[in-house]
């Protein structure tokens, strides 16, 4: 079964960031390497699900013209709005996917820490929401823990099997350490081909 709502409730009760996604080195270097993986300088619309206390958000913020964050529970949010209230094109809303998704499409969607806390059924279903909401040639960023943990369903290199056989998605950078997995993902073209690479993007090759 995937992960209880009231393990996110419990986590933030009484702390507002848990796991210290402001404070850790290994954190913040993750967060430069998720960046540093977008093959675009910039995106018109993004959705960053699972947001927590907007660390990533803030970071994202600059490279999107518009950015969706959202995150399940009531009092994250207010953190992550509140600390995301001076960007007019920032918005964080209150929502649990995959039941509840923004409408319209996306050129970045962001899952972050994330796909580990669903079973099969509601991986599957998370999952097919995403490259479903994606514009042709979009990109899709994962980036997972990879070691076990007794609520997560599973880990980074598991994930990335998984993906790896999701209709529709192309993967275009696969970085892999002990302690995390981050893949970059294109949604492909109406003819099937991949979009251009970051090198072909600046009409390099």
């Amino acid at each position: 079964m995937s992960t209880p709502s009231h393990y996110f409730e419990d986590m933030y009760r009484g702390q507002e960031d848990p796991w210290r996604l402001r404070e850790r080195w290994y954190e913040q270097r993750k967060y430069a390497l998720t960046l540093a993986s977008l093959p675009r300088p910039r995106f018109r619309r993004a959705f960053e699900p699972a947001c927590s206390v907007g660390q990533l958000t803030r970071l994202l913020a600059p490279r999107c013209d518009r950015l969706i964050a959202a995150d399940r529970v009531a009092s994250v949010v207010e953190t992550a709005a509140r600390r995301t209230e001076d960007l007019d094109h920032v918005e964080v809303v209150r929502l649990t996917v995959p039941d509840e998704w923004p409408e319209g499409r996306f050129d970045l969607v962001v899952l972050s820490e994330l796909l580990y806390y669903f079973d099969g059924a509601r991986l599957d279903e998370l999952l097919s929401r995403t490259a479903g909401s994606l514009e042709p040639g979009g990109t899709l960023v994962t980036v997972h823990w990879n070691h076990p943990v007794p609520e997560h369903l599973s880990t980074g290199t598991l994930l990335a099997e998984r993906l790896a056989h999701e209709p529709g998605l192309l993967l275009r950078a696969d970085h892999r350490e002990e302690d995390f997995v981050l893949q970059t993902f294109s949604r492909a073209l109406p003819d099937g081909t991949a979009p251009l690479s970051p090198a072909g993007f600046e009409g390099l090759v």
